[in-house]
């Protein structure tokens, strides 16, 4: 009996996992045993980091606006609350933003809060 060995799939599967080794050091990029360990880990973190990713940006944000707020002359805290309070419908992403691209208009949303909480 002829033995099948389903040659064209399994080196498509194997080139396929080895593309995505590409760029790994030693033998991880080109041993196939070794790439697919490595192909495997490196998933996982890639999954794990988009979420690392997120909160990484969320607490740059925070300190942006949080140092912003100071030079206004109130807490981060106190800010965030004000705008909740005047209905400020603006993100942390767009505050942070607006703390370094244009402290002047800022300095607007931050005297918003203030009158808000007063």
């Amino acid at each position: 009996m002829v033995r099948v060995t389903n040659a064209v799939a399994s080196r498509r599967r194997r080139k396929r996992l080895l593309k995505r080794a590409k760029g790994f050091f030693g033998d991880r990029k080109n041993h196939f045993r070794q790439a697919k360990d490595a192909v495997m880990k490196a998933m996982a973190f890639a999954t794990e980091h988009r979420k690392h990713t997120k909160r990484n940006f969320r607490r740059l944000w925070i300190t942006r606006i949080g140092v912003a707020a100071k030079i206004n002359g109130m807490s981060y805290s106190k800010m965030m609350h004000g705008l909740v309070k005047a209905k400020c419908v603006l993100n942390r992403k767009v505050l942070a933003e607006m703390a370094i691209r244009d402290p002047a208009s800022f300095a607007g949303v931050a005297e918003q809060a203030k009158k808000a909480l007063a």
